[in-house]
């Protein structure tokens, strides 16, 4: 213990003093001289007196030593860096060419030492994230030794976030000396229990053998505001989770919104016009790779009217090849539908291979963030964002254009549509292009959490057809309100039941609740849905 504290006050020095002045060269001249041995106890001490010296090198060449990096001359006893495929003098990182060198050798005690030096460092480096990680990394190794340069990195800090995790840090540590003062230590409870996180909860859960009473009781009323807090934010977590699963959800049901909605046609191929939309997306990709590399932040930009008019135009086909002709009969288009679905399904398995294909995501997609104690994964947030956009869009042609007026005439009377001039079959085939179009723009968004491979869309066929009926027949607002919440029910049920349990569970209730409204949540009107 005393050598460890011997050890303390050598990294401490430079920390409460301030900086060393030009004429104090010394410690450093002997910290690296004794660095350039075969002794593991002179390189420890060399380390931790290199740290406490205030040499503007410090940092890299610490770092060098825990990376193997580090060599000395044994002739000279000078020390050289190895950057690349070249060397750099130590003390002044000048280029250096040498011979006959040694590798400076690490133990377990070098290991730590080293990890020691890098910590006092960190604290007091210029860059907001090294300080944080350094806080973090003393706050769960919790070593008694560390809490004087605690101390003077909160005298020094300037930065609340990062003094509020050194604070956090310093009060684990206190923690964990049962000899500290009992007001010091209730007050370091208080301050774990502001951190609110599952680390926090452990650390004060270690207190309940704690001899003081007062330490104990601390500790218990720390204890229940994290577990509430963290209630809440599982919670919350979960909410978002369902939102995140309802927006896949819209994204795979709104084109079959209008195909199965609004022209009453049992498209059982409609998850494979959501898997052209992903095949079109790696192709598109691959082709950027191959060509132009420069453009891949732009491949999801560049994908989405791809896969529109991909999807799009296999949908026109079915409508012109197959789907006319069966108008009025809805178990045979879903017969014949399921036969196109397998049929494409064969042709990308023999096309691609029947293995998963690899979509890259763009660097805005990637990465999370916290908000509120949330974390949230950028491409998820993207993939909500792209799918309120998406059911916008598809609202806004449906009811402010001509396309989308023709087209709710035909839903509503077709002979009627049809007597007013209206091209019923061009309809049918373009309301039938947009709505797999659609699907192809969800197969976009699907490329970046789902495996791209042949059977994509039967992952989402049924979820499809549940979302659509419950939340109305043809209605966008009700695809809308039933996608989201059988997303956010279907989170909030699974930590109880089970991924299983929940999704049988929602089935049964989706069932119990089409005998009570046949029409789902928000019914279509119309002559001729009344009649």
């Amino acid at each position: 213990m005393i050598r460890r504290l011997a050890l303390l006050c050598l990294l401490l020095g430079p920390l409460l003093a301030g900086p060393l002045p030009a004429r104090a060269q010394a410690p450093a001249d002997a910290a690296y001289a004794r660095l350039a041995s075969d002794s593991y106890a002179d390189i420890e001490a060399g380390i931790v007196g290199l740290a406490a010296s205030g040499d503007p090198r410090a940092g890299a060449v610490v770092a060098a030593l825990a990376d193997g990096r580090l060599l000395y001359r044994p002739a000279d006893k000078a020390l050289f860096l190895r950057e690349g495929a070249g060397l750099v003098e130590a003390r002044t990182g000048a280029p250096a060419s040498a011979e006959g060198l040694k590798p400076v050798r690490a133990n377990n005690k070098v290991r730590r030492a080293l990890d020691a030096a890098t910590g006092a460092l960190n604290l007091t480096s210029p860059d907001l994230g090294k300080r944080r990680e350094a806080a973090d990394a003393v706050f769960k190794a919790r070593d008694a030794a560390a809490l004087p340069a605690l101390d003077a990195a909160l005298a020094r800090e300037t930065d609340p976030g990062i003094r509020r995790v050194v604070g956090e840090a310093r009060a684990a540590v206190i923690l964990g000396r049962a000899s500290a003062p009992e007001a010091e230590r209730v007050a370091a409870i208080q301050t774990i229990a502001g951190r609110g996180d599952g680390d926090a909860l452990g650390l004060l859960r270690a207190l309940s053998a704690d001899p003081s009473e007062a330490v104990k009781a601390a500790a218990n009323r720390g204890i229940g505001t994290i577990e509430t807090r963290l209630a809440l934010i599982g919670a919350a977590q979960n909410v978002w989770y369902g939102i995140s699963l309802g927006s896949v959800l819209l994204l795979a049901a709104i084109g079959l919104a209008i195909t199965f909605g609004v022209m009453g046609i049992i498209n059982m191929a409609h998850g494979e016009m959501v898997m052209l939309g992903a095949y079109t997306t790696y192709l598109v990709q691959d082709a950027i790779r191959a060509r132009a590399p420069g453009l891949f932040e732009w491949s999801l930009a560049i994908s989405i009217p791809a896969a529109f008019l991909v999807a799009g135009a296999v949908g026109v086909a079915i409508e012109r090849g197959i789907i006319r002709y069966l108008y009025g009969r809805p178990l045979e288009t879903l017969l014949a539908t399921f036969g196109v679905s397998l049929v494409l399904q064969q042709g990308v398995r023999s096309i691609f291979g029947p293995t998963n294909r690899e979509v890259g995501a763009p660097a805005f997609m990637t990465g999370a963030f916290d908000l509120l104690g949330l974390s949230l994964t950028w491409g998820r947030l993207w993939i909500v964002l792209f799918s309120l956009a998406v059911f916008l869009g598809l609202l806004f042609v449906l009811r402010r254009t001509s396309f989308g007026l023709k087209t709710r005439a035909v839903t509503q009377n077709r002979r009627m549509a049809a007597a007013m001039g209206i091209r019923t079959p061009w309809v049918d085939a373009l309301t039938f292009g947009l709505g797999s179009g659609i699907a192809g723009i969800a197969g976009v968004a699907l490329s970046q959490i789902d495996n791209v491979s042949p059977n994509l869309g039967q992952g989402y066929i049924i979820d499809s057809f549940l979302v659509v009926v419950f939340g109305g027949v043809g209605n966008l607002w009700g695809t809308l309100v039933a996608a989201l919440t059988l997303g956010v029910a279907n989170k909030l049920f699974e930590p109880y039941f089970g991924a299983v349990l929940a999704k049988i569970g929602l089935l049964i209730f989706i069932i119990l609740f089409i005998q009570k409204r046949p029409r789902g949540l928000f019914a279509l009107k119309g002559r001729a849905v009344e009649s």
